[in-house]
C-alpha cells in the first residue's frame, strides 16, 4: 500500500521506494499531508469568498480573496531619513519644500492657514 502511494503521488520507482528509510517515508508523508491541508484550506477560502461575493447585497463592497496588507515601516530607516533632512535644513534651509510645491504646481501653504 505504501509503495502504491509513493508511485502514484510522487512517481517513485520500486527501487527508489526501497532505498528510503522509514523515517524518510514518514517525513515525506507528513509533508504531503501538510501540503494537502494547505491546498484544501485555500480552496475552501476561495469558495467561501466566491459564495459571499455572489450573495452580497448590491450596496455592499466586493470582498477581496487576497486583501492587501500594509508593509511594516522600518523605524531605523525612517529615523535616519528624518535626521538627514533635519541636517540638510540646518545647512541649506527649507527652500527644497518650496521647489517641490512649485514643481507640482501647488501653491505652498502659509502659516495661519492662508
Amino acid at each position: 500500500m505504501d509503495l502504491a502511494f509513493f508511485v502514484v503521488e510522487f512517481g517513485f520507482t520500486p527501487d527508489e521506494y526501497y532505498k528510503l528509510t522509514e523515517k524518510e517515508k514518514m517525513f515525506i508523508k507528513k509533508a504531503h499531508e501538510n501540503k494537502f491541508i494547505h491546498d484544501t484550506t485555500w480552496t475552501r477560502n476561495a469558495v467561501m469568498n466566491a459564495e459571499a461575493n455572489a450573495n452580497r447585497k448590491k450596496s455592499k463592497k466586493f470582498i477581496d480573496l487576497f486583501p492587501k496588507k500594509a508593509h511594516r515601516a522600518d523605524k531605523q530607516y525612517n529615523e535616519s531619513a528624518v535626521n538627514t533632512i533635519l541636517e540638510m535644513e540646518k545647512k541649506k534651509g527649507k527652500s527644497w519644500v518650496d521647489r517641490i510645491f512649485k514643481a507640482n504646481r501647488i501653491k505652498s501653504p502659509k502659516k495661519g492657514g492662508n
